[in-house]
């Protein structure tokens, strides 16, 4: 499998690229900064400079092309500013489908986040993580309404570096019981989206992920065998 990852330097595309790489997969990571190239290579990835808030979107299909699958990672970080909330969060997120629909390629996997349903609360309206959550829903709900992507929206809860545990809680967005909100780590994040990667069933579904009890490929089979059609 060829994936391309957008914020291929980011702390969860860095683990993807590594899992990837050791099961065989070429993986290319979309960075914003030369000097990110090394750590990309040293993960098993290629790198290539493309900044997602400068680059048009035919420009970046020509680095999908012959790709299977793209993976939107890129994140604008938590010391950045409501703007670049929008332009990375959200912008970059909609370059990306529109530069996989001219590349032909449909898979598009989304890492989103927990909460982002309910509106920012008064306290949190104007502040850099209410501009987050916006962002966060405007992409989604965008994608969403494509009917050129075969999108999986993947929304873990509270991210950490701590060594991956090998099991994790997946479900569906919305549904009871809830999957409820938790830690998650971010090597089981990266599993997770190995795991939908080979499942291309999974696509059209919003997925919640904590730490749990089950190994992240058995989640995503159990989960896409329930939504199978009888």
């Amino acid at each position: 499998m060829r994936i391309v990852i957008a914020g291929g330097h980011g702390k969860i595309a860095l683990r993807l690229e590594r899992q990837a790489a050791a099961r065989g997969d070429a993986t290319t990571a979309l960075i914003r900064d030369q000097g990110q190239a090394d750590d990309v290579r040293e993960a098993g990835a290629d790198p290539v400079v493309a900044d997602l808030e400068a680059i048009g979107s035919g420009e970046l299909a020509g680095h999908l092309t012959g790709a299977d699958a793209v993976v939107f990672a890129a994140g604008a970080g938590p010391g950045s500013t409501a703007e670049r909330k929008e332009t990375v969060d959200r912008d970059a997120a909609l370059l990306l489908a529109d530069a996989a629909a001219a590349a032909g390629v449909r898979r598009y996997l989304l890492v989103s986040a927990m909460g982002i349903d309910a509106p920012p609360t008064e306290d949190e309206d104007d502040s850099i993580w209410g501009y987050y959550l916006r962002a966060k829903k405007a992409a989604e709900d965008a994608l969403r309404a494509r009917d050129d992507l075969d999108l999986t929206i993947l929304r873990p809860g509270k991210l950490t570096d701590d060594p991956g545990t090998g099991l994790v809680r997946l479900g569906p967005a919305g549904t009871q019981p809830p999957v409820g909100y938790g830690e998650v780590t971010r090597d089981d994040v990266a599993a997770v989206l190995l795991a939908l990667l080979d499942a291309p069933e999974s696509a059209g579904t919003v997925l919640e992920l904590i730490g749990g009890t089950v190994p992240p490929a058995q989640a995503v089979a159990a989960l896409v065998g329930a939504n199978a059609p009888r």
